[in-house]
This record gives structure tokens, sequence and C-alpha cells, in this order.
């Protein structure tokens, strides 16, 4: 039974004319208020369960990975070489996560947004790497005209509105790309990922709040990475489940294996149940782990390198995913192929790139408003 709290010893100021005047239901003076009563149970989604994947369906989900972890590496060796500038985050470790949940989603009717490291989720859509690889090098004919770079990519054919640079707030974005697919009654859903750094941002629970309070089609997508920007989630997060940031909100939340891509790709499934039958925001947190520092630039030496070779040798995405192939009775000399199929596809974006002219000067003073004025 809730305590109540003891009766005043003072006796009360008398309130003046111009102060709130008293309801008929308001207690009176030294009057115990009654315990607050229980809220509802809060409804929950079923557990996730493992997606049954196809042969065809996880060799796409293999090729896919495989794709993301050459183009990274790619990306990664441009940087060093000073054809990208800038920031550079990459993506490699994380591939099941954007393949296992993007696989589930619909381009053209669904919407995704996300922040900085955003290569991988280009690439989980179906965007052609050359225009990505363009973008990464500055070119004319990357998908955001050379001008975006790695951190400012855009499609809105392809309903991906962008990766965004300001640590979380791409949250509050996203919650509104779920009140435009509410408003226009199209069934879209809006996923929208973000990180463990940027799960302690504000605007995410002012986005937490109102996404409930309408029940917008949102799925939340944590990442934790475990080290943000270069913090552990340790020392830097008072509660570091984050599925359940959303329980003051009255938001569900699942926690999931990132570093499988068929356990991800069920959790898409059930979250995307729960948001389509209009049971509003859902929260999925892919416990998931970077090779490489936070940025290019990131020595990454508040961990060992025991650790981030223990993550290598035993749980990573596309070595699992070949395990689950072999056991479908994929040969390994048909993986070898795949991969030397996928490095020829990397190597191509990559000379596309390299060979594309940069954007006119001219081009400086386009796309600042959606109107020229």
């Amino acid at each position: 039974m809730a305590r109540t709290a003891k009766k005043a010893a003072a006796k009360p100021a008398a309130a003046s004319k111009s102060s709130f005047a008293k309801t008929a239901s308001s207690p009176a003076p030294n009057q115990e208020r009654p315990a607050s009563s229980p809220a509802p149970e809060l409804e929950r989604p079923a557990e996730p369960k493992r997606f049954k994947a196809s042969r065809e369906q996880l060799l796409d989900f293999y090729k896919q990975m495989l794709l993301i972890r050459r183009f990274e590496e790619r990306a990664g060796q441009l940087y060093g070489l000073g054809l990208i500038g800038g920031f550079c985050h990459l993506y490699i470790g994380q591939e099941a996560v954007a393949v296992g949940l993007q696989s589930a989603m619909t381009v053209g009717k669904d919407s995704i947004i996300t922040g900085y490291r955003d290569h991988g989720h280009m690439l989980a859509y179906g965007i052609d790497p050359k225009i990505i690889m363009a973008e990464l090098t500055g070119r004319e004919a990357g998908i955001s005209k050379g001008k975006g770079g790695s951190m400012h990519m855009f499609s809105v054919e392809h309903g991906f509105y962008g990766g965004h640079g300001i640590v979380g707030a791409q949250v509050s974005l996203g919650t509104g790309l779920a009140l435009k697919h509410q408003y226009s009654d199209d069934g879209g859903v809006c996923l929208t990922y973000f990180g463990d750094g940027a799960a302690n941002q504000g605007q995410v629970y002012e986005s937490f709040n109102m996404a409930k309070l309408w029940n917008l089609p949102v799925i939340y997508a944590i990442e934790n990475n475990q080290y943000a920007m270069g913090t552990s989630v340790a020392r830097s997060a008072s509660e570091p489940l984050f599925y359940r940031r959303g329980e003051s909100f009255r938001i569900p939340g699942i926690q999931v294996d990132g570093m499988d891509v068929l356990a991800v790709r069920g959790a898409a499934e059930e979250a995307l149940e729960w948001t389509r039958s209009g049971k509003g925001p859902i929260i999925l947190e892919f416990l998931t782990y970077r090779y490489r520092g936070h940025s290019m630039s990131d020595p990454a030496k508040y961990r060992t390198k025991e650790e981030v070779q223990g993550y290598r040798e035993q749980r990573d995405p596309i070595d699992h995913a070949a395990k689950e192939l072999e056991k479908l009775g994929v040969k390994e000399e048909e993986l070898k192929a795949i991969d030397k199929e996928i490095k020829e596809i990397v190597v191509e974006a990559a000379k596309y790139a390299e060979e594309a002219p940069e954007p006119d000067a001219a081009e400086l003073h386009t796309d600042v408003l959606v109107e020229s004025y």
C-alpha cells in the first residue's frame, strides 16, 4: 500500500484571490491525499522468434552483409589515401543489424533515418554502391551531389532520410516522419536508428513522449555498440539496459542479439506487426559491436585488442551466417565465389568514384532552400 504524506504541522498560509481557485474535488488543507491508483498493465509484444530463413534468403542476407563489410574496408583505404575528407564512421561489425532490419522493410512505403554511421544502412536498402562511394569522395555523381559526404546522405526515392551529424537529432526527425505516415494513412513505418551514446540525449525522450501520446508508427532501433564516441556504457549510462528506456512513456522494448542476422530479422517482424497494427512505437535494443574506432581518426585505446579480437573470432555476424549456410548445404567454394563477386563490385564502385568529376563551383548555392527565392 502506498504511503501518504504526514499532516503538516503548521497551518498553511491563506491563498490570495489571485491564486488558483480550490475545486470541489481538491482535498481540503491538511487533508491526506488518497494513494494514486496503479496504472494499467503495459501491453507488450510477443517474444520475437529467430527468423527461419530459406537457403536463398540467408544467401541474400550473407551477400548484403559481405557487401557492407567489403565496402567499408575499401572506404577506410580511400580515407587513408586522402580521397575521402572530413569524418568517416565505419560500420564494420554491425552489419547484421541493418541487413536484418531493413530486409523486412518495404522500400517506397517505409522510411528510414539514422545518424552519421550511415553507409551500411544505405547499402542494406539496395542503393547503388557506386553513388554511395561517389558521395563519400565528394563527387558530383554522389547521391547528394558530392555535397553531403560520409555523414549526410539522402534519398527521397528510397525513403532514406539521411545520416545526421548531430547526436540524437534524427530521433525527433524520425518521429516526425512517423507522424507523416500516420497523417497520410499510407501504412508506412519509420525505422529510426540511434546509438547508445545518443540514448542519453534529451530530445530522445521528448520524442518518446510525443510518439506514444499519438501512437505513431515508429520503431526506435538502438544500436548499442557499447562505446558510443569512446566511453563505455558502464561509465555513461545509469540504466544500461536501453530497451527499458521507454517504460516511463509506456513504450515496450525488446533486447536483441545484434550479431545474429536471423535474430534481428525475427525482431523486425515482431516490431513491424506491432506498429502496423496501430499500437504505436516500440524500442529494439541491438547488442552489437564495431571493430573500428568511433571514426577513422579514433585509435580506440579505451578497449583492448584482445576484446576486439574476441568479437571477431567468436561473434562475427558474417562468419555466423556462413556457418548457418554450411548447415543448409552451401559449400565453401560457393562462399568464396560470392566474396570474389562482392570484391569486384566494390572495386568497380571505388574506380567509378575516383574517376567521377567534382561538383561545379556553382553547385555551392543549390539545394540550400527547397525553392528559389
